[in-house]
C-alpha cells in the first residue's frame, strides 16, 4: 500500500535524526496525519525543536515556520497584519507565520493568554479571522508546540480551551547512555538535520492524511472510545472531564497509527496505546486528587483497566 510506504519512509527518516524515540515519533507523525496538533512538554535539550525540524525537512514542498513565544509577542505577530501600500494607497495583508504547513510554536507558555488565544480558532477550525475577514488554512497545517515544565518564571499556564485544541500531548524523555553517545557521534562534524533529504512530497503526505480516514474502525470500537472518554465524567477526582473532541481525536489518531503499524484496521490495543496521550492533558483534577499525588495519566490507565474491551 503506497500510503503505508510513505508512512514508513517518514518514520525512518525522523528516527535517523532523533535517536531512541521511535514510539514517540510514530505517535507524533500519526497526530500530524490525523489532522491534529501536538504539545510536546519535556525538559530542555531533549530534542523537541529538532523533532519539528526533522519532520519538516523530511517532506518536500512544505513550508515550515517557527515562532519563539515571548511575553511581548502580539497576536498580529502570529496571524499577520495589513500594511498601507503608499503607491496604491490601499492596505495589503501580510500573512503571519500561521499560514504554513508546519508551525513550531516554541515555548508556547511564555506568551500572554491574549497571544495564546490567537491560535485557538486556527487549531480548532483551520481558519483565521483577521480584521473581520476569514482566511482558510490549507495544506497540512500541523502545529507542534513545545513547553518546558521546569521553567515556571515568566510562563503563563495554557487555558483549558487551548489544551483541548491539542489532539495529543506527549514527552520525549531522556535516552539511554548508548543512544546519547550515538547522538554525540552523529553531531561531531555536522548536525544530521541539516543534511536530511526529503523522503516524501507534500502531495504524498496529503494522500496519507486522506488514506487514514479510510482505515477500518468498527462500530464496537467507536462505542469503546466513547466509553473510555465518558468514564472521565462524573468522577470525584476529576473537576473538568474530557469532551467529545477527545473522542474524535482518539478515533482519528488511532486510524493514523494503524497505518504506521501496517494495518488496514484499528485494534483495541492501538486505542489503548494512545489513550493517555489524547485524554490526560484535557483533564483538570480536583484539588484533593492533586494533593494525593494522583495524575491524569494514572486516571486514564485505571479507566482502561475498568472498561471492558470489545471482542
Amino acid at each position: 500500500m503506497s500510503a503505508q510506504a510513505t508512512a514508513h519512509r517518514l518514520e525512518a527518516a525522523v528516527c535517523s535524526i532523533i535517536k531512541g524515540q521511535q514510539n514517540v515519533i510514530r505517535r507524533v507523525l500519526a497526530c500530524m496525519v490525523s489532522g491534529g496538533h501536538v504539545l510536546l512538554e519535556d525538559y530542555p535539550g531533549t530534542g523537541k525543536t529538532t523533532l519539528a525540524k526533522a519532520i519538516a525537512k523530511a517532506i518536500s514542498g512544505t513550508t515550515f515556520k517557527r515562532v519563539q513565544f515571548t511575553p511581548d509577542l502580539l497576536p498580529s505577530d502570529i496571524l499577520g497584519i495589513s500594511v498601507l501600500d503608499p503607491r496604491t494607497q490601499q492596505f495589503r495583508f501580510h500573512p503571519g507565520p500561521i499560514f504554513t504547513d508546519i508551525l513550531l510554536a516554541d515555548e508556547i507558555n511564555r506568551a500572554s493568554p491574549r497571544t495564546q488565544s490567537a491560535l485557538l480558532e486556527a487549531m480548532g477550525e483551520r481558519q483565521a479571522t483577521i480584521e473581520g475577514e476569514r482566511h482558510l488554512l490549507e495544506g497540512v497545517f500541523f502545529v507542534i508546540a513545545t513547553q518546558n515544565p521546569v521553567e515556571f518564571r515568566g510562563t503563563y499556564p495554557l487555558p483549558e480551551a487551548q489544551m483541548d485544541r491539542f489532539a495529543m500531548q506527549c514527552a520525549l524523555g531522556y535516552v539511554s547512555a548508548e543512544e546519547e553517545a550515538q547522538i554525540l557521534a552523529d553531531q561531531m562534524e555536522v548536525h544530521p538535520v541539516d543534511v536530511l533529504e526529503p523522503v516524501a512530497s507534500r502531495e504524498e503526505v496529503l494522500e496519507l492524511m486522506e488514506a487514514s480516514k479510510h482505515v477500518r474502525f468498527s462500530a464496537e470500537l467507536r462505542h469503546y472510545v466513547v466509553s473510555l472518554v465518558a468514564a472521565t465524567r462524573g468522577r470525584t477526582d476529576v473537576q473538568l472531564a474530557a469532551s467529545p473532541r477527545a473522542s474524535l481525536a482518539l478515533m482519528k489518531i488511532s486510524q493514523s497509527l494503524a497505518l504506521f503499524e501496517g494495518h488496514d484496521f484499528v485494534s483495541p490495543e492501538i486505542i489503548q496505546a494512545v489513550a493517555a496521550d489524547v485524554i490526560a492533558h484535557r483533564l483538570v483534577l480536583s484539588p484533593e486528587a492533586r494533593y494525593s499525588g494522583i495524575t491524569a495519566r494514572r486516571i486514564v490507565a485505571d479507566i482502561i483497566e475498568e472498561i471492558a474491551v470489545p471482542v
